[in-house]
């Protein structure tokens, strides 16, 4: 998460400047306010049961995989579409190595139950991996910094999602719940809106 935002921080502050570029935080609060809280949608929108559960979490795991992916793809995207071929099948193996390590978060859901179906986990590895493909075609057709802020943004708002139930399971003892989600996006938004001014 840190290295994504200091791409984005190199982007939304100008070269030598302490003052943000009030048009791309804006693009950034909002993309990154928009895939947390999607997360937290597809999390609390119903109880599941407990046959149910490693399904839905795999599901949101993937679908925050995917957040990150688009960004990965638009860098591979934009730099083939400048012509760094070579800087291009550096990018895309990388990705490929990268990308077999995000299938162990979307299957650990399912240790210690039933094996799902092949035809399932393949449909989650495809909600993880082809927002990658999407964000090259993109980046290699249209790339600009909005763009750029945009989909970091997204990536972002994921893993900050997803990082959230380890420090929920640290504040368990203090009775944590939904309000420390909530709380913790609230308390990063505070402080990068504290950066602008």
């Amino acid at each position: 998460m840190a290295d994504i935002f200091g791409d984005v921080a190199a982007t939304i502050y100008p070269a030598g400047s302490y003052v943000a570029n009030a048009g791309l935080s804006a693009i950034f609060i909002v993309s990154m306010s928009a895939s947390f809280l999607f997360l937290y949608g597809m999390q609390n929108r119903r109880k599941s049961s407990e046959s149910s559960e490693p399904m839905h979490v795999s599901l949101i795991v993937a679908v925050a995989i995917g957040f990150q992916n688009l960004t990965e793809g638009l860098v591979f995207g934009a730099a083939w579409a400048i012509g760094l071929s070579s800087l291009a099948l550096v990018i895309f193996v990388g990705f490929v190595l990268q990308n077999f390590t995000e299938g162990f978060p979307i299957v650990s859901p399912f240790l210690r139950t039933a094996r799902p179906k092949a035809f399932v986990l393949s449909l989650l590895f495809l909600v993880g991996a082809v927002p990658t493909i999407l964000g090259s075609v993109l980046g290699y057709f249209y790339s600009n910094s909005y763009l750029n802020v945009a989909f970091d943004a997204l990536a972002i708002g994921s893993i900050l999602y997803v990082l959230l139930p380890m420090l929920k399971s640290v504040f368990s003892p203090i009775g944590a719940n939904s309000e420390v989600y909530l709380g913790l996006l609230g308390g990063f938004l505070v402080g990068f809106l504290v950066n602008i001014i």
